[in-house]
């Protein structure tokens, strides 16, 4: 916590202080479908929606959990990791879940956009976690989104193509290694 407040100020550390409240709540909610509502909500109210050219000064960066809430704004991507990473700490099984890229129709333009997918089953049709609205609905509701490609821990999947290595992405191993050396294990 004190690196956090040295980063990011008490602000920074508040924020948290609360994430951490929250997985500790999240943990005693009766089954996944709860904790996926009280996590999405919890990401959604903390960090407020920003471009990383504006936060990172950089075209296109994965923040960690502890970057995304010590400055308290994310892109799309960061609302996704940081849900993404709260789930697995709460004990869904990452094969239950993926980050999805998707295109979003947003104020009548297609958009390069992330959310985050929960499978009851591998081939079950994903419950979807978004930044862009508060209410979780399955992917058959979401006409706004057109799916282009998702990816976990176990792989990358693109639509009529063989599962490949998730290590081909680049940036999820960096945000990996930079987990790691926050001393963030989910």
């Amino acid at each position: 916590m004190q690196h956090t407040r040295t980063q990011h100020g008490a602000a920074g550390a508040q924020r948290v202080e609360r994430w951490l409240a929250m997985l500790e709540r999240a943990a005693s909610e009766p089954d996944v479908p709860a904790q996926l509502v009280v996590v999405n909500a919890f990401w959604n109210r903390n960090v407020r929606e920003g471009v990383d050219a504006a936060i990172w000064k950089q075209e296109d960066y994965w923040a960690t959990p502890l970057e995304t809430l010590g400055r308290g704004i994310g892109d799309c991507e960061d609302f996704v990791i940081g849900k993404y990473f709260s789930l697995v700490h709460l004990g869904v099984p990452p094969d239950r879940l993926r980050l999805i890229y998707v295109r979003a129709q947003v104020g009548g333009a297609s958009i390069a956009h992330m959310v985050l997918g929960y499978y009851t089953r591998p081939d079950a049709e994903p419950l979807i976690l978004d930044n862009l609205r508060d209410s979780i609905q399955s992917a058959a509701q979401r006409r706004d989104l057109t799916p282009v490609f998702s990816f976990n821990a176990d792989g990358v999947y693109v639509a009529g193509a063989a599962r490949a290595s998730v290590d081909r992405i680049s940036r999820w191993q960096g945000l990996l290694l930079r987990m790691q050396q926050e001393g963030f294990q989910p």
